[in-house]
């Protein structure tokens, strides 16, 4: 009886607790807030000096002794206190004051897909330590694949790509569960990388990880745009690159194409597609008969790289689709498993670590 007044009154969230950024949907509420996933921290004191938003804006701005670091890499936990931080950050976010009865609440964390259990162990006890009651963990492809509706728990096949920050990972999914899964440490983060790699090589400009976002995100494309073809002036596209010459020592400022950032990212792209067409070739056929009607979707911020899904689609020869407002597909899954425990907590990673579900 306890425990069902328990359960009415904690607000449970879900996190999708992401290289580059996070996402918390509260049962009920919906997503409550998206922020990056930077921890600022006094290296003198120890402190926490800001989470989020505001430590994101420090990122290469602050004196020696604050650092603004991501405490995740590649989906994994590499600093434990500034993870627990983050998650007592959120979780502070989600509650609400107002209960005679404050519970801990219970927590959906997604998670890549094949980290190991001392990996996983280390984001359960991240959690509790924030002030989680129950954790659960979900995979992201299963959680992206639930957030973008598809029929997971059917006989048919779902072919899913979640490209994020720090790890692109691919699944193949039938009746609840996952039937395959890859994974790789190359997605929006190595894509950043390549530019400032590029800006180095080409025209020994430094650059910082910012303004090659910035510049990914404005021209960056995976496969030649045909839009605007009869507009001459925009067929190619252009942008500013700013930073300081190695050489000189000086600032400088560097006219940049749509071309040149497509090539400089051409490596890591073809590593995603590569990774594609090895879980295509390992798929069931009865299963991939399903896939090449039903098509291949991609979810994450990496999704929105212009030209991704009609080079997949040229490379695999399978239709592919980009899923509805892609970057909040994990959290918005992970929020209807949340919302469904008693459904759909089959979908839920089997750990040791995880108390019985009541």
């Amino acid at each position: 009886m306890l425990s069902r007044i328990f359960s009415k009154v904690s607000q449970d969230i879900a996190v999708d607790l992401g290289t580059a950024n996070s996402r918390v949907y509260v049962r009920g509420r919906g997503i409550i807030t998206q922020e990056p996933s930077v921890v600022a921290v006094n290296k003198k004191t120890g402190h926490i000096l800001a989470i989020g938003n505001e430590a994101k804006k420090m990122i290469g701005r602050t004196p020696g002794h604050i650092v603004a670091t991501r405490p995740l890499r590649a989906g994994v936990v590499s600093d434990f206190e500034a993870t627990e931080q983050m998650l007592r950050y959120f979780i502070a976010k989600a509650r609400k004051s107002n209960f005679f009865l404050n519970p801990r609440p219970r927590i959906i964390i997604d998670i890549p897909c094949w980290i190991t259990e001392v990996e996983k162990k280390a984001v359960i006890d991240a959690a509790k330590s924030a002030g989680a009651g129950q954790v659960f963990l979900i995979e992201e492809p299963m959680a992206a694949a639930i957030g973008a509706r598809l029929a997971v728990q059917d006989a048919g096949g779902n072919f899913i790509v979640d490209i994020g920050g720090g790890t692109t990972d691919i699944a193949v999914i039938s009746l609840g569960g996952i039937v395959l899964e890859r994974g790789i440490k190359v997605a929006g983060d190595k894509l950043n990388q390549d530019i400032v790699q590029f800006a180095q090589d080409e025209y020994k400009l430094l650059i910082g990880e910012r303004t090659a976002e910035e510049i990914k995100i404005g021209i960056g494309s995976a496969f030649p745009q045909k839009e605007n073809r009869r507009k001459k002036d925009n067929n190619q596209k252009e942008m500013p690159m700013r930073g300081r010459n190695l050489v000189t020592g000086l600032p400088e400022e560097i006219l940049v194409s749509e071309e040149e950032i497509r090539r400089a990212m051409e490596r890591s792209i073809r590593q995603i597609i590569s990774e594609i067409k090895t879980t295509i070739e390992a798929t069931p056929p009865e299963l991939l008969a399903d896939i090449m009607h039903s098509g291949i979707y991609l979810a994450g911020g990496g999704a929105l790289l212009r030209g991704l899904s009609t080079l997949i689609q040229k490379e695999t020869k399978i239709p592919t689709k980009i899923i509805e407002d892609p970057m909040t597909a994990v959290v918005r899954g992970a929020g209807m498993v949340l919302e469904n425990l008693d459904k759909l907590n089959d979908v839920l990673v089997e750990t040791e670590e995880l108390e019985p579900l009541h």
